[in-house]
């Protein structure tokens, strides 16, 4: 595959989070206004910490005060779960080069959704950067305007950051369709509903994911574990 037919089906293949990133990010980029950062900052943060939900909660906790030492370790907790989909890479990343470094620092959600909706077979390195790249870049972009505009700009910003939700639905259904499995969606649903209902709202997130990895494992392992027939 060519240099120039490589960008291009990265591109294509970036679209439906380009759709969520930069109205997303542009979000990102007038709330950052609205708590004081310059429009450089809050470009700078997303090419240097591109968290995404994190880069939100940055913004929480600059609004409301908080110390740097709070906000790095509710970040931290908040995007502990990149730990599960770093593991579930190392396959796909074998080979990677100079380019590794750079792919586990653009691991978000989204690009991990599109990194694993390939074929394992096909799972290109170069291609994973050139998908990764693209997706920081729409980031970028969104988060750029976003701060211009609200710099230049009075109005009322209130569900904006509704963007969010709408894209990880987007993936999931996206995900959903190419597996055809309804197990691992399953599992996620009841994991969720429960952390809803029983976890406060500080460990929620990191209670649903922790307990559905957990549950996932255990149906891989026991899937997996050979069973020795006893005779007659």
């Amino acid at each position: 595959m060519n240099s120039r037919r490589a960008w291009h089906e990265a591109l294509v293949a970036t679209l439906p989070v380009m759709f969520g990133y930069l109205p997303l990010g542009a979000a990102f980029g007038i709330l950052a206004g609205e708590v004081g950062v310059p429009v450089w900052g809050a470009a700078l943060m997303s090419l240097t910490i591109y968290a995404g939900a994190g880069q939100f909660l940055a913004l929480a906790g600059v609004g409301a005060g908080a110390g740097l030492t709070e906000v790095a370790v509710a970040t931290l907790m908040l995007n502990s779960r990149h730990l599960f989909y770093g593991l579930s890479l190392l396959g796909r990343f074998e080979g990677a080069g100079w380019r590794k470094p750079y792919l586990i620092f653009a691991l978000t959600d989204e690009t991990y959704s599109l990194l694993t909706s390939q074929p394992r077979h096909t799972a290109d390195p170069a291609q994973a950067f050139r998908i990764s790249l693209l997706n920081q870049g729409w980031w970028v972009l969104g988060s750029l305007a976003g701060a211009l505009a609200g710099a230049a700009l009075t109005f009322d910003s209130r569900g904006i950051e509704f963007v969010l939700t709408a894209l990880f639905i987007v993936l999931t259904l996206e995900q959903a369709r190419r597996l055809r499995r309804g197990l691992p969606f399953g599992i996620a649903l009841i994991c969720g509903l429960g952390a809803l209902l029983l976890l406060p709202e500080r460990h929620l997130l990191l209670g649903a994911i922790g307990s559905a990895s957990l549950i996932l494992l255990a149906h891989y392992r026991w899937s997996t574990t050979p069973r020795t027939e006893t005779s007659a």
